[in-house]
């Protein structure tokens, strides 16, 4: 009996990843532990300090400065504590707005509900999965004014006052393009790098472009802490103001507690710290092998009609943090059953996030028109991606 693509693209996705993964159950990403992890641990537990004061939280600072060429990196307890403080220091301010795009992880959205700002969701680009630049400029065109040297959205009277870029799955989005758009609109630009560790763009690291970055190592990123984020910025002041008010804005004193404004409790831990620095040592070896799983999934894919593999943007350096698989729109009704399919298999997958406007919290929120996003929303599905999975045949 004739099949259709319907019923056949569900189990060609399955014997692609199984020709790649291998017949185990597979996770969509997991860390792996093969350095010096518990050596470092060990040390950090027999120093005793264990908190946020020790030298493993320094060595990580410095370690990662050096990996990612930014000149200053304040680590933190998580990617979003990350990006709350970096909208702090821009200057971003109770009723001001904030563009993120609408395909992004939720933490995106709530730092900016974190300093009581207003969401505002835009458009994304198909070859980078990021922020459209062009799309975005011709749209600040049509409803912003620029007044005293500020962006102001012209229905709602507010200041728009940052741009949050967000480098989707690993591949850098189109930065030049939108630090111009930044700089045409006097809007300062934040780079959310949380998913980009180990990404080129043109060369340079993501997270060192805009006035600040952020990173995030969670348990599901390419290295991790536990929990735990870093703040990455090449001016010297903010580093320090980010430093003071993620330390409860404590005045340094031998004994006194005195903290002169409202701070948080955002440093990383020692523990943390400590299991970050030999994770770090990993990170080139990780990439490798990351890098040698999207070739294996390209090859495999390279047979299956109406889906491919996303690849790096041109002239950039991914990371291949999540392998993602792209549908041919005519076939996004399909998305479900490739998904039930694989995960019935074994191999864990998942879609692309709730776009954001679609969310309770924020579907009151401004946005421009989202078409793109609410496309590249039905047809992306993130497939088994840890570097363990080629590792032992690198």
């Amino acid at each position: 009996m004739y099949k259709s693509i319907q019923d056949i693209l569900p189990n060609q996705v399955v014997e692609a990843i199984r020709s790649v993964a291998g017949d185990e159950v597979a996770a969509l990403h997991e860390p792996s532990f093969d350095g010096n992890e518990w050596l470092y641990l060990k040390q950090c537990l027999d120093s005793t300090f264990v908190s946020s004061v020790g030298k493993f939280v320094d060595r990580f600072e410095k370690d990662l400065s050096k990996f990612t060429g930014a000149k200053h990196v304040v680590a933190v307890v998580n990617g979003t504590s990350a990006l709350h403080i970096a909208l702090k220091l821009a200057g971003v301010k109770a009723g001001d707005e904030v563009l993120i795009p609408a395909l992004t992880f939720i933490a995106t959205a709530n730092a900016v509900t974190y300093c009581n700002a207003i969401p505002h969701f835009v458009d994304s680009e198909i070859g980078t999965l990021g922020v459209d630049a062009i799309k975005l400029r011709n749209y600040l065109i049509d409803y912003t004014d620029q007044r005293s040297g500020l962006c102001i959205n012209r229905y709602t009277g507010r200041v728009i006052r940052a741009l949050v870029p967000m480098h989707t799955f690993g591949h850098p989005v189109d930065i030049d393009g939108l630090l111009r758009v930044a700089s045409d609109f006097n809007i300062a630009m934040i780079e959310d790098a949380a998913e980009s560790l180990g990404s080129y763009y043109h060369g340079k690291h993501t997270g060192t472009f805009g006035i600040l970055g952020t990173l995030s190592f969670n348990g599901n990123k390419t290295i991790t802490t536990g929990g735990g984020g870093a703040i990455l910025t090449n001016d010297a002041d903010l580093a320090c103001r980010a430093k003071h008010l993620t330390t409860t804005a404590k005045l340094a004193h031998l004994w006194e507690f005195s903290h002169d404004e409202v701070g948080y409790n955002y440093r990383m831990p020692n523990l943390n710290a400590a299991l970050g620095c030999a994770q770090l040592e990993r990170l080139p070896f990780k990439l490798a092998a990351k890098r040698a799983l999207y070739e294996r999934y390209q090859n495999a894919f390279a047979k299956v009609a109406g889906i491919k593999l996303m690849a790096e943007p041109s002239k950039c350096h991914s990371n291949y943090w999540l392998q993602t698989l792209l549908l041919d729109s005519e076939n996004s009704n399909m998305r479900d059953s490739i998904l039930k399919a694989t995960n019935d298999a074994g191999f864990m997958t998942r879609p692309a996030w709730t776009l954001m406007h679609e969310l309770a919290p924020y579907k009151e929120c401004p946005r421009m028109d989202l078409s793109m996003a609410q496309t590249l929303a039905k047809c992306l599905i993130n497939i088994p991606s840890s570097a363990g999975l080629v590792v032992d045949q690198l």
